[in-house]
């Protein structure tokens, strides 16, 4: 009861602050909470903020960290808020007022356990950046390197649990209230958004974000990605070598540097193209700040907060997806889904190509500087609403990255497609990935993963056997406990077979 007075109360609040930026659409459009909506109308407006998506990017910087945050998620949900406010939330500045320098200082020498001079020479006490969960200080160690070293906020963690609480609670109501909602899977989503504030707020986590990218393109002299300093890394400090360079979507500054805007164009498309699809880990948080270009014409990347993974299964019918609208085989985009178990088996295949086909078409027929994939993906989870497609979370967060990334590109060199930049990378990629060999190495993986498991099943079988000679299990138990093993091996060693015959007929038809 108390948990419900309390999120009542805060719900009460948080409408009141939507009514005065004439943004309470966020909860009734969900047709819910009628009448707290009814009180926060009373609210006076403040005018000129713009459409419905300004207005509510306003409301959320007002409301504080956690809602700035939950707003960038929800700009990747176009499904649940509609494209256009999706979009203008996209736009949503993570900015907050800083704290104290001196606060800054304290929880440095506390995460170390030593003075700040141990650590540092110099560290400038106004800080460069301060966003709604960490700031950044320049610095520069004792040894002369010039660093940036970005701090948690004083009491950012308890914040965000107390918001939290109140988001899951909204989610539950609307799944109870709404079964349409239900397909959108509003809990899943708040668990989600919690999973990745919690690693936001471990900055460890992102630190080994940026040493695994930048692992990634050891071999990339053009795209660069800073070191992180460990020793002086911690859950609520993280320091990384100090970058110096351009916004990538300032066109007049870049050119006046003897950059030529065409070539810094095909690295970024290039490295994002590499993160995406041969990686599987690409940057999420795309804007023009987090992509600087140097002296030497290299793209740096910074801020790894926000970031993606793709499953190479997903990575493999994403990119058979879009060569095929590329291609407009709309059959096989139509397949693709199905067999990736997005649509269910019971649709029409042949009403789903036409829905296909009707989003391809008017995309695909403008100018090769005009096409979005960005567009094109959100056009898609749009139409498959309809054959009951499942939300795919990491897909979504994709699209939002594919967005930011061709806004970038076209403020770079309007002229250009990034995708046609990066082409003879796509059709090299494409032919390792998706040919018969990689299929055959696929095959032969998969067997060898599922013979690889046998072991532990066939142990688990023989652990239960002991436990039931020593009198710890029942009989019955350790029936159903050896059956079931017996079974699941017998399965898994039958597909491991099946897939390495299947593998060996495929390698012996290529040879």
């Amino acid at each position: 009861m108390w948990r419900t007075l309390k999120n009542i109360g805060r719900l009460v609040w948080v409408a009141w602050t939507l009514g005065r930026y004439d943004a309470l659409f966020l909860i009734t459009d969900a047709k819910i909470a009628l009448s707290v909506t009814w009180i926060a109308g009373l609210a006076p407006k403040r005018r000129g903020l713009g459409g419905r998506g300004a207005r509510l990017a306003a409301a959320l910087q007002v409301l504080g960290p956690s809602f700035i945050k939950f707003g960038q998620a929800l700009s990747t949900r176009p499904d649940l808020i509609g494209e256009e406010v999706a979009y203008e939330l996209s736009e949503l500045q993570d900015r907050l007022p800083p704290f104290s320098g001196e606060a800054a200082k304290r929880i440095v020498e506390r995460e170390f356990n030593v003075p700040l001079n141990e650590l540092f020479s110099e560290f400038d006490i106004e800080p460069v950046a301060a966003a709604s969960i960490a700031q950044v200080h320049l610095a520069r160690t004792i040894k002369g390197d010039e660093v940036a070293v970005k701090i948690l906020r004083p009491g950012i963690e308890r914040a965000f649990s107390r918001d939290l609480e109140l988001f899951y609670w909204l989610a539950a109501l609307s799944e109870r209230a709404l079964p349409a909602w239900r397909r959108l899977k509003p809990v899943k989503v708040i668990r989600t958004f919690a999973e990745s504030v919690a690693m936001e707020m471990d900055l460890r986590i992102e630190a080994a974000a940026a040493s695994e990218i930048r692992e990634n393109f050891n071999d990339d002299e053009m795209y660069r990605v800073p070191a992180v300093d460990w020793k002086r890394t911690s859950q609520r400090v993280m320091t990384l070598e100090r970058i110096k360079g351009v916004s990538i979507d300032e066109r007049t500054k870049l050119i006046a540097a003897g950059h030529d805007p065409r070539e810094i164009l095909k690295i970024a498309a290039g490295a994002f193209f590499r993160q995406v699809f041969e990686d599987g880990f690409f940057h999420a948080d795309l804007h023009a700040g987090n992509l600087l270009v140097d002296d030497q014409g290299r793209v740096n990347a910074v801020d790894f907060g926000i970031m993606g993974r793709l499953d190479r299964d997903t990575r493999r019918y994403l990119a058979e997806m879009l060569l095929g609208f590329l291609g407009r085989d709309y059959e096989r985009v139509a397949e693709v889904h199905f067999e990736a178990g997005y649509v269910p088996r019971d649709k029409s295949k042949a009403a789903f190509t036409q829905a296909i086909r009707s989003i391809g078409e008017p995309i695909l027929g403008k100018p090769l500087h005009e096409i979005s994939l960005g567009i094109l993906l959100g056009h898609l989870f749009k139409v498959t609403k309809a054959f009951e497609m499942e939300t795919q979370p990491q897909l979504l967060l994709l699209q939002k990255s594919l967005l930011m990334a061709e806004g970038l590109c076209r403020r770079l060199s309007p002229e250009e497609n990034m995708w046609a930049l990066a082409h003879p990378q796509i059709e090299r990629w494409a032919r390792q990935n998706l040919g018969a060999e990689a299929r055959v190495k696929y095959a032969m993986a998969d067997a060898v993963a599922v013979l690889s498991r046998l072991p532990r099943i066939l142990e688990r079988a023989e652990l239960a056997l002991e436990k039931f000679e020593n009198g710890e299990l029942p009989y019955m138990e350790v029936s159903q406990r050896t059956a079931k093993s017996n079974r699941c091996a017998g399965i898994h060693l039958a597909f491991g077979l099946i897939g390495g015959l299947l593998a060996a007929l495929l390698i012996l038809q290529l040879v």
